[in-house]
């Protein structure tokens, strides 16, 4: 006897919203997640040593500061929250069809194996200890130059900058800024992600075998555990914490990213890594915080043309400008194809195909 349909349906949609709701804790309590409420409390206690000794406010000032309505309620932050909680649900649905780590980690090893017939044998006499520490520590390197490099990315090319624009909408910075994004930024994100991970857990078990461990504190990456405690969801909030200028020019401060989020012309295009600065100084975008203009509590922060006020906004605007990029693309391609004559130059130089993404990229800054 065929069971009912209808109770399939039913089983299925129990089954989703049961992971849904029962998954959303998991932000908080998985030292993984970079909004575990360890890492918060330590962004906290360093926003409180920073608020005390440096700005000189007192401890009423210093919780006025940190848990203003103003920035917790405020309207960019409401879409901070809406997006959280539609994305997750988004992300529940398209996760099975997305690419897993160990599918492409399995055809890596196995292309390793095709270009290297036999495990170097050097290889064979590192000790456990120090497998463990290099794959850690290439982890963290790779993973993080790949963070810096998609950034960098969806600021350059106008039809990612379109989906990108979400994030940088945010008038306010609070932590949960961080998971500010379009749906298409998150998957490009998580294919980013397995991409990282399959590369690194394919090369280190080819060369090194079954020893491949990664050293870790409560199962997170001990070297991204001691950036997270050092109050790296800073990075997304009021309190601009600067590092001594030697620190700032190899690891970010919370306030040079604050400088990544600022409308002032300066200000545009810098400090788009996460923890390590020298992708930024090798590329020429990066920036102290001293160089910034001015009292950095006092930048703004968004977009100065445009902003996404509500969610409908948020996930239907960056659509409606990448569309229209590539129309307008498609539209030049079709002028020089029809324009070009074998016996003559061409009416439209081929120049105009990247003026016309300029003009339709609208950025916050042009």
């Amino acid at each position: 006897m065929l069971a009912d349909p209808s109770e399939f349906y039913i089983t299925a949609i129990s089954s989703a919203l049961t992971e849904y709701v029962t998954g959303l804790p998991d932000l908080l309590i998985n030292p993984q997640k970079r909004l575990f409420i360890g890492y918060l409390f330590a962004a906290f206690f360093v926003a409180v040593i920073w608020l005390v000794f440096f700005e000189k406010l007192r401890m009423k000032q210093v919780l006025s500061r940190c848990f203003s309505k103003s920035i917790w309620w405020s309207t960019s932050s409401r879409l901070d929250y809406q997006l959280l909680l539609v994305n997750r649900f988004l992300f529940l649905i398209l996760s099975p069809y997305l690419l897993a780590q160990m599918t492409v980690a399995g055809a890596l090893f196995f292309q390793l194996h095709e270009c290297f017939p036999a495990r170097p044998q050097g290889l064979t006499q590192w000790s456990d200890y120090s497998v463990g520490v290099l794959f850690t520590l290439a982890f963290f390197i790779f993973d993080d130059f790949s963070r810096f490099y998609v950034h960098r990315l969806m600021h350059r090319i106008p039809l990612l900058w379109a989906f990108h624009k979400v994030h940088h909408s945010a008038e306010v910075l609070t932590p949960l800024t961080v998971l500010r994004t379009h749906p298409v930024e998150g998957v490009l994100f998580t294919l980013r992600t397995v991409l990282v991970q399959a590369v690194m857990i394919a090369s280190f078990i080819f060369f090194f075998g079954e020893r491949v461990t990664l050293v870790t504190v409560l199962g997170a990456n001990f070297i991204t555990v001691v950036f997270n405690m050092m109050g790296s969801n800073l990075r997304h909030s009021p309190i601009a914490v600067r590092y001594p200028r030697l620190i700032e020019k190899w690891f970010f401060s919370p306030a040079q990213h604050h400088i990544h989020h600022s409308v002032n012309h300066l200000h545009h295009d810098k400090n788009f890594g996460v923890f390590i600065a020298l992708w930024d100084r090798l590329g020429h975008s990066f920036m102290h915080s001293q160089e910034a203009n001015g009292d950095q509590t006092q930048l703004t922060f968004g977009l100065d043309n445009e902003q996404h006020q509500n969610l409908i906004q948020a996930y239907i605007n960056p659509f409606k400008e990448s569309a229209s990029l590539v129309s307008s693309i498609l539209f030049d391609t079709k002028k020089y194809i029809t324009s070009f004559n074998f016996l003559s130059k061409p009416s439209l130089n081929t120049s105009n195909l990247l003026e016309s993404s300029k003009v339709v990229k609208s950025r916050h800054y042009e």
